[in-house]
């Protein structure tokens, strides 16, 4: 069944305390969505983040960011005054997100909403951690335990706390008792307020797609508690790193550092993590789009310690055998594979061995640099298309930038000789809605027709990313009706769904 959607990253929220969260600019969200007809809403992995705020390298991969709890749903339950935090200055700019001012001011707000919480009389709270505890335990010690430290990564830590001695979790457990509580809380609160306003979306007819990185961080609760899950040596140092190789858009590659999986292992395990950490996803999302899907049939592995990306080499992942295990325990679930890039036969094969849909992207059919076929007339029925994703330039900016001969192109493929900027971009956007792709999605910088400023990413850089929110009044009636009436038109009205193989 035919169905689109919208892009837009939970930070990207218009709200009045410096990110978008889960208030009721949240739910008003959803009820635009809906009032425009759309099916879905995409959202970027919801983990807590850190240095370069990335949401791809996470302190977790079951926890929830602090930032996105609601402070109004707290003062609503007698854990805030107003006067603590309505006249609190979050950033400079209504239209980014300070990250550093957040850190400064964010987590002080949330320790008195803790301090008021009777915690030990929720039978509520000890419910969510008696069946969190596989990863609660665990994680809210690494918190409380990297900001004894100052905030460093576990690889700096003392060497009897970094190995995870048992006197040293003992005594730290000790010593944090309230911090770690503190943490607990934080994610108590995250998961309240993120299934009452999954409820409401999903109440509305819309169905939540979330993004999973294929990799956990280094800096993370994962890779320090459960340290067999990945290639380090003896020291508990990775033995290599992930990233990706020198191509068209990066001569030196991108050095992401993200520890990489004993595949061995997990296979011996019957994958018992993976599929531990796919049905948590399931428990969060409807649909759960897999990141980088190319690293589980070949990865690209780099010696720890290297500066760039360019002294790596390719080596066999899992392939099939870790998706039989995940549908033998899982069934039949709605996933999307990032697929994008150059692609060898054998991730083709892969892909359509799963029967996942795959991914296309408009600014790549446009693009010489790009390996790969992305042209529209080519694209499958199973198969989600976007017209760019959070990594690419909205789509104004993107037209802009292009060279003269793909520009060339893309003027003779829409006929865009003589169309203001406006209108190209809505060419752009009607060509992704027309295509024979069941799932259709756009992010919403280019409903807006926003500039580079609007960009939400560009990848290796750090500094200016995962900034850009949307304006409490862009996502205009006026706009939702627009939008529902080319969906209308394109026949994506009707409740569709990703498919499946």
């Amino acid at each position: 069944m035919r169905a689109s959607g919208i892009l837009l990253p939970v930070f990207s929220l218009p709200s009045r305390y410096g990110i978008g969260c889960f208030s009721k600019e949240a739910y008003t969200f959803a009820e635009q969505l809906a009032r425009a007809g759309q099916r879905y809403w995409q959202i970027l992995p919801l983990g807590p983040t850190g240095y370069g705020d990335s949401p791809y390298q996470s302190f977790s991969a079951f926890a929830g960011n602090p930032y996105f709890i609601d402070l109004d749903t707290l003062a609503a339950e007698g854990l805030l005054l107003p006067e603590e935090y309505k006249e609190v200055l979050y950033g400079e700019e209504e239209a980014r997100v300070d990250y550093g001012r957040l850190y400064e001011v964010r987590f002080d707000i949330l320790k008195r909403a803790f301090l008021r919480a009777d915690t030990e009389e929720d039978a509520d709270y000890a419910d969510f951690c008696r069946e969190n505890a596989f990863w609660l335990d665990d994680y809210s010690l690494y918190m409380a335990v990297k900001e004894c430290f100052g905030g460093k990564s576990w690889e700096e830590w003392d060497e009897d706390i970094r190995l995870r001695r048992p006197e040293a979790l003992a005594r730290y457990r000790k010593l944090c008792r309230e911090e770690i509580s503190f943490h607990c809380f934080l994610q108590y609160q995250f998961y309240r307020q993120w299934d009452r306003l999954k409820a409401y979306v999903n109440e509305k007819g819309i169905r939540i797609i979330g993004d999973i990185p294929i990799y956990v961080a280094l800096d993370s609760a994962d890779s320090w508690a459960s340290p067999e899950l990945f290639r380090f040596d003896e020291n508990r140092r990775p033995v290599k790193v992930a990233g990706c190789p020198p191509d068209a858009f990066s001569a030196d590659g991108q050095l992401w550092g993200n520890p990489l999986y004993d595949w061995d292992y997990h296979e011996r395990t019957g994958y018992r993590w993976w599929i531990r950490r796919m049905k948590h996803c399931f428990r969060i999302y409807d649909v759960v789009r897999v990141d980088h899907f190319r690293g589980f049939d070949e990865y690209y592995t780099i010696p720890y310690g290297s500066r760039t990306a360019a002294g790596g080499c390719w080596e066999k992942g899992p392939g099939l055998k870790l998706f039989l295990a995940l549908k033998e325990h899982l069934k039949e679930v709605p996933i999307i594979v990032e697929d994008l890039g150059y692609l060898t036969e054998s991730v083709i094969k892969l892909v359509r061995d799963t029967g996942y849909p795959g991914m296309k992207v408009l600014e790549f059919a446009f693009d010489s640099r790009e390996a790969g076929d992305y042209m529209p007339y080519r694209y499958p029925e199973n198969c989600v298309v976007y017209t760019g994703t959070h990594d690419n330039q909205p789509l104004a900016a993107w037209y802009e930038e292009m060279s003269e001969e793909d520009r060339a192109l893309a003027r003779d493929y829409l006929a865009l000789d003589g169309k203001t900027r406006e209108e190209t971009v809505w060419a752009f956007i009607r060509l992704a809605l027309a295509c024979k792709a069941d799932t259709c999605m756009i992010p919403m910088q280019d409903y807006l027709c926003k500039d580079g400023s609007a960009r939400i990413n560009k990848p290796s850089t750090i500094g200016n990313n995962w900034c850009w929110r949307l304006g409490k009044e862009e996502f205009t009636e006026k706009l939702q009706e627009k939008i529902r009436r080319l969906t209308e038109v394109y026949g994506r009205l009707s409740n569709g769904s990703v498919q499946q193989g």
